[in-house]
């Protein structure tokens, strides 16, 4: 396939994905804030630096506040990371490629497009739009699955939406760690469980997990959405499930690791699949996050290289749209 069809698919969907998982972020510190009251109503910074726009933001807007917070992170079209600067990214990637994808596939797309820009034309934002937000996104993923050959376009589509998923669960699990965390007696309290049930709810993750795990525990919620080998929105299932559509655009074995890029990925699953939530939680859950999140840019980086002409632009990226 074409190298421009193969790039523009994979940063379509990486752009869908995070659009989603910043409504999701957004959606923790809404839940808080609801949930805890006047003590949480300051607690807006911290979620734009868990995004990556914290210089971008103080050169704008200046003092963080909910209003211009959830501006900036949903409407704000300097924001390379804003909702509507990674709708409109993934609606042009696909107006490249039209050719390549299913009827049904660009017309889910541009209705989320055509959506999010009412809502923006509307002015402030309304706090429903995060929920449809995430059922745009849901449902061009359902089209595709169900509308499109699983070619090596829908293997580049899959890549690039599981690596941007596995990234932004790592990001709301920072969420805890940068805005959540409590003080020391809060920890194992109403409030800590409170802030742990609200981080799960924000991946979709609160049901399975009580199904599985019934109680909320910190180290459980951690083995949930890092190691967890079933869900779909845990670390290790999108680094493997990436893994693997990677070995079937190149053609090779999944005990075969001829490119960087396949080296990259395959290193950082198998360590994945060896690790313990104990074991991460003793060693520092942020420190562990920010060792993921640089270890995966670097397996973007490498996809890259390998297949595309564009450089790779990671989350928080302060590039201007391309």
């Amino acid at each position: 396939m074409l190298s421009r069809v193969a790039e523009s698919v994979y940063w379509m969907c990486r752009y869908i994905e995070r659009a989603e998982n910043v409504a999701r972020c957004i959606d923790v510190n809404l839940s808080l804030t609801l949930d805890l009251g006047e003590e949480w109503a300051d607690q807006w910074a911290p979620l734009v630096n868990t995004t990556g726009g914290h210089e971008l933001f103080a050169e704008r807007y200046g003092t963080p506040s909910r209003d211009n917070v959830l501006r900036f992170l949903t409407f704000d079209h300097d924001n390379p990371n804003s909702i509507i600067a990674c709708v409109q990214k993934a609606r042009q990637s696909a107006r490249s490629i039209r050719e390549s994808l299913s009827n049904a596939t660009w017309e889910e797309l541009n209705r989320f497009y055509l959506l999010v820009r009412e809502r923006r034309a509307a002015g402030d934002p309304d706090l429903t739009i995060y929920e449809h937000v995430k059922r745009a996104s849901q449902l061009i993923i359902g089209v595709m699955d169900t509308t499109q050959s699983h070619t090596n376009t829908w293997h580049f589509s899959r890549l690039g939406r599981l690596l941007e998923r596995a990234d932004q669960t790592s990001r709301i699990l920072d969420v805890k760690y940068f805005i959540l965390l409590p003080t020391l007696h809060d920890v194992g309290g109403s409030i800590d469980i409170t802030q742990w049930s609200a981080l799960l709810k924000s991946a979709s993750a609160l049901g399975m997990y009580r199904r599985e795990h019934h109680r909320i525990v910190p180290q459980k919620v951690v083995d949930f959405l890092v190691l967890n080998r079933d869900f779909p929105r845990s670390m290790r299932f999108c680094v493997s499930r990436a893994e693997n559509s990677l070995h079937r655009i190149t053609g090779t074995a999944s005990d075969v690791f001829k490119t960087p890029a396949e080296q990259e990925l395959g290193r950082l699953r198998a360590d994945l699949e060896f690790a313990q939530a104990e074991s991460i939680m003793h060693g520092g859950l942020h420190e562990f996050i920010d060792n993921f999140q640089t270890r995966l840019n670097g397996d973007g980086k490498a996809i890259s290289d390998s297949f595309f002409a564009r450089p790779f632009e990671s989350p928080s990226s302060q590039s201007q749209m391309q």
